[in-house]
């Protein structure tokens, strides 16, 4: 392997070589004339051009050394001159033909970027910033390759474990239907019941189809901002207010801790969806009979909202990946808890779009969602 190190940021060893070769050429030039004149020419040079003049035109002697001497001799600074420009137009010749030979060397390492070699690309050693860029595109692009298949695959399983799931509510639907069409005089009690149960299964196939279009949504749109100074403690009652019933049939509660005169500036209907997406994790994954706490505060020129639950510890290595799209928290997929695995993704979106950011901290089975956010604009 080469030694190489990234002092070598610019192209200043390949335009030092480029100087250095062209310096060359015009010193051979120089040199090779002299040493032509000194050797070869020099009290010689007269006679043979005399010779050759009577040789060709059959000129007397007198008559060719005339010619000699008005055109060649008082001409001599300027011949030489020519002579050397015109040798360094073929060593320059030369020259380009070396030169040419880094373009190809480029056109080589632009080729091995659509190669699946992992080999890296090398370059002539002048020209290590180009070979550190390709090599660092083949890394971007390997990287883009490998996520976006990454989220292929995800989004992969995710259609194929929703459409099994939708098979199975409507399994049901219709069978429950069937039962109440071919049994039109049912005990109401019986037939209470199966409305009851063809309902519950109605709602979990409707939040299914829902689950496919927040896909499409998530995949197509573009989201706009539309901010305003908005009353956040208002805004927090209301997601508790909303997420009662669900509370309820868990047992579980929720709390505010805020400044009632607290507000943040935003906008209202995505930064609702953030805390609503947030909410609906909270409470798919705290314990039963728990308390789930929201804390605002005002912080070093931001707001800062934290979503804070009981519930199983999230490893390490997966906090990190949680705001990505398509990803799942519970490894085993189930058809109560399992979502679309776009809420928490989306949520990073929206807040990054708002200048701020969001982690997830998980320790001693306690579980946080912090969202930072810029007090103005």
């Amino acid at each position: 392997m080469k030694n190489k190190t990234d002092n070598y940021s610019d192209f200043s060893r390949l335009k030092n070589k480029m100087f250095l070769q062209a310096l060359g050429m015009v010193l051979i030039a120089i040199v090779g004339i002299v040493t032509l004149y000194t050797l070869f020419w020099r009290g010689k040079g007269g006679n043979w051009i005399v010779s050759l003049l009577q040789n060709l035109f059959h000129m007397e002697y007198y008559d060719a050394l005339n010619v000699y001497q008005q055109v060649f001799r008082n001409n001599a600074d300027k011949i030489w001159i020519a002579a050397i420009v015109i040798a360094f137009f073929i060593l320059l010749r030369f020259f380009l033909i070396g030169f040419t030979r880094y373009f190809n060397e480029i056109n080589n390492g632009i080729d091995a970027l659509l190669k699946d070699d992992e080999k890296s690309i090398v370059l002539p050693e002048e020209m290590f910033a180009i070979e550190k860029k390709l090599n660092t595109v083949r890394q971007t692009l390997e990287k883009r390759a490998f996520e976006a298949q990454l989220a292929e695959q995800r989004k992969n399983d995710l259609v194929m474990y929703l459409a099994h799931d939708i098979r199975t509510p409507l399994t049901s639907v219709i069978g429950y239907l069937s039962l109440l069409d071919e049994a039109p005089d049912m005990p109401a009690e019986q037939k209470a019941k199966y409305v009851h149960i063809t309902l519950d299964k109605a709602y979990r196939l409707e939040k299914l189809i829902n689950e496919f279009f927040e896909i499409t949504r998530y995949n197509l749109q573009h989201i706009i901002l539309a901010k305003e100074t908005i009353d956040l403690y208002f805004m927090l009652v209301q997601l508790i207010d909303e997420f009662y019933p669900i509370l309820s049939a868990k047992g579980n509660t929720a709390v505010i801790h805020a400044d009632e005169s607290l507000t943040v500036y935003g906008d209202s209907e995505k930064l609702a969806r953030v805390f609503n997406n947030i909410m609906k994790n909270a409470v798919a994954y705290s314990y039963p009979e728990t308390e789930i706490i929201i804390s605002a505060e005002t912080k070093d020129n931001k707001v800062v909202i934290t979503f804070q639950n009981q519930g199983q510890t999230i490893p390490s290595e997966k906090l990190s990946d949680i705001f990505e799209k398509f990803y799942r928290m519970d490894d085993a997929r189930t058809s109560v808890t399992g979502g679309s695995g776009l809420g928490l993704a989306i949520a990073k979106e929206i807040v990054t779009l708002h200048g701020g950011t969001i982690t997830a901290q998980s320790k001693d089975n306690t579980v946080s969602f912090i969202v930072s956010l810029p007090m103005t604009d």
